[in-house]
């Protein structure tokens, strides 16, 4: 007897849902949230399992390796998917989505996603605690700056470097309390800048010595931010069988919508990874505006600048390079300046 299992997951239950071919509940349990709970109890049905499906999620990584590794037909299921799928249901509860997905995998009405591996969430967590860390220590140091306008101190002329300085002369002959609360401030902020110090430098040191990502720095505009970021975004090539599909993927192409006699694209979809998208974006605004070196592909972007604008262009020109990168990996090559070489890469 074939059977599809749901699993409603959360951080500490995992609601189950088993049914047959038919449509027909066989089981329905509450385990832990752990493989070693959830595992035994799908063996135990002495049935085919074919399929074993969950909503994508902060756990799934971990789940779908765990379940795959003991040798169950896991399947991800795209989030927005399985809310549309499920919109129907009355009564939202954890017991009814796993229902719910259990049908989803019998009918195979679902859209899988695709689990990175382990070194590229690796590679994430430090992308996106860099991220963190940069954005915590910019908001001290903006509420330093805005805090003390009050008081008529502003801090508009100074480099990063001699902030802490130049603060500090200017509050000479302010209030005790004042100079003494922001001395804390000033204390969090040099803990969160050294660490993020920290945090660059390990990145910095990971895309260099990355063979992959020292190709992809060739590109002018793309720098190891953007080039391990990249690759932890896509992590296999080989999952796209066209690189014009990537920027899709990236929500980086514009929407369609037709009904009847209507027919027209829209703005760009903006699905997928949104920081990475962000990313290609800044790379072609600096290849727009601050790299010097001619290549084809910024007389492409110029040439879209002078006619569309320096937005829509920058969109155009992000999506160019998310192709061009995808091909480099894929040829095992570099990033070739010459008209020659782009008519190449995006064949």
């Amino acid at each position: 007897m074939i059977v599809f299992a749901g699993l409603d997951i959360s951080l500490e239950e995992t609601h189950i849902c088993v049914v047959d071919s038919n449509g027909n509940t066989l089981k329905e349990l509450r385990v832990p949230t752990e493989p070693e709970a959830i595992a035994p109890v799908l063996e135990r049905l002495g049935a085919d399992i074919k399929r074993v499906g969950f909503e994508a999620s902060s756990l799934s990584p971990w789940l779908f390796k765990e379940l795959t590794e003991r040798g169950l037909p896991a399947v991800v299921v795209e989030a927005r998917h399985m809310a549309g799928a499920l919109s129907a249901m009355r009564n939202k509860t954890d017991r009814n989505d796993a229902r719910g997905l259990a049908q989803m995998m019998r009918t195979g009405w679902f859209r899988q996603v695709y689990v990175k591996s382990d070194e590229s969430h690796r590679y994430r967590v430090i992308l996106a605690n860099r991220r963190m860390l940069k954005r915590k220590f910019l908001d001290i140091e903006n509420a330093i700056r805005g805090t003390l306008k009050v008081f008529g101190v502003k801090m508009t002329r100074t480099t990063r470097g001699r902030f802490e300085d130049d603060l500090r002369e200017r509050l000479q002959e302010e209030d005790p309390i004042l100079r003494e609360v922001t001395e804390c401030m000033l204390l969090a902020r040099r803990t969160l800048l050294a660490e993020f110090q920290k945090c660059h430098k390990l990145l910095m040191d990971i895309a260099r010595s990355d063979e992959v990502c020292r190709r992809f720095m060739t590109v002018p505009g793309v720098g190891p931010v953007t080039a391990l970021s990249f690759k932890c975004c896509i992590d296999d090539p080989a999952r796209f069988r066209r690189s014009k599909t990537v920027g899709a993927h990236l929500g980086l192409t514009p929407k369609r919508y037709q009904s009847g006699s209507v027919d027209f694209n829209s703005r760009v979809s903006k699905c997928g990874d949104a920081n990475m998208r962000w990313l290609l974006v800044e790379a072609a605004n600096s290849m727009l505006t601050h790299v010097r070196s001619w290549s084809v592909l910024k007389a492409w972007g110029k040439g879209l600048q002078k006619r569309l604008g320096h937005k829509r262009a920058a969109v155009a020109l992000a999506r160019k390079i998310s192709v061009i990168l995808h091909r480099m990996w894929v040829d095992g090559s570099e990033f070739i300046g010459s008209r020659e070489g782009l008519q190449a890469r995006i064949a």
